[in-house]
């Protein structure tokens, strides 16, 4: 039984309801409140549904995650629970990988993917062995030594001061148990490559032109791979174009959101007023 996971559920809840719902997977180390941005331009729309995975946030940590899979499993449990059918899932980093292995796990469900700087390949030996020594680490020191170490690279020395403290915040609040056990499971996952070209459903492909975790080289790659995709690289971003950016983030988003509406039964195509906020 999947733990009960802590989320948020904004926006219209009806049958009849036209626009396909938007669920949120959020990144390592972070939590929902990565999307408020998100939520707060969409949910005026449509139903959005941020859950804190697993180990992290308000979520319980134990038991403890033993297997990547299991993430996947804990959301398909909550959008049950939620009576959410089909929906476009979108996911940044390690949430986007998170997003593979649902539709790995549970395709017919999946509406449209958003695949936020993130990458599909397995871990290198050199990387099983530094995601257990990092989850050694935390284990053994906590989380804040780890955050003031990557906050620049999470976001860019450049991005706005709110947005550093926020992206701080996250990491440092969350549980270095629940962190420590998925990075282990996370350095085990399987290689999603030829999944995505055996993808049926629309794609976006989001990343931030200065990442230097998963560079603009992954999201290319990616974006070449799947059957149908549109590829967005947000310039003046690095790892969290979401929080960076949010207004050409959303725009992209928005976009992409109409057309996999336009694409359902009885989907009018337009573009709803509130699926993106002017530019500032």
């Amino acid at each position: 039984m999947a733990p009960f996971l802590a989320y948020e559920d904004k926006g219209p809840v009806t049958s009849r309801q036209p626009l396909v719902p938007l669920v949120l997977v959020h990144g390592h180390p972070f939590d929902r409140t990565m999307w408020a941005p998100q939520l707060g331009t969409f949910s005026a729309a449509r139903r959005v549904i941020a859950p804190d995975l697993r180990g992290y946030g308000a979520s319980p940590t134990t038991p403890a995650l033993t297997d990547f899979s299991q993430f996947a499993r804990d959301i398909e449990t909550l959008l049950d629970e939620l009576g959410v059918e089909s929906f476009v899932l979108a996911g940044l980093s390690m949430g986007g990988q998170i997003a593979m292995d649902c539709y790995r796990l549970f395709p017919g469900r999946v509406r449209g993917l958003v695949l936020a700087d993130t990458f599909p390949a397995a871990e290198t030996p050199d990387g099983v062995r530094t995601r257990d020594a990092m989850a050694d680490r935390l284990l053994r020191e906590g989380m804040r030594g780890y955050a003031d170490e990557v906050l620049e690279r999470m976001v860019a020395p450049y991005a706005p001061a709110e947005v550093k403290a926020h992206v701080h915040r996250m990491m440092t609040a969350t549980s270095p148990e629940g962190a420590a056990a998925a990075l282990r499971a996370r350095a085990r996952r399987p290689d999603y490559a030829a999944l995505l070209t055996r993808v049926t459903v629309p794609a976006l492909v989001v990343v931030g032109a200065d990442d230097t975790y998963t560079p603009v080289s992954d999201a290319r790659a990616m974006h070449a791979a799947l059957p149908d995709a549109t590829l967005h690289v947000i310039e003046g971003t690095a790892h969290m174009p979401n929080l960076e950016r949010p207004e050409e983030f959303d725009k992209a988003l928005g976009e992409f959101l109409a057309r996999v509406d336009a694409s359902r039964p009885g989907g009018t195509g337009r573009q709803q007023p509130s699926a993106a906020p002017p530019r500032l």
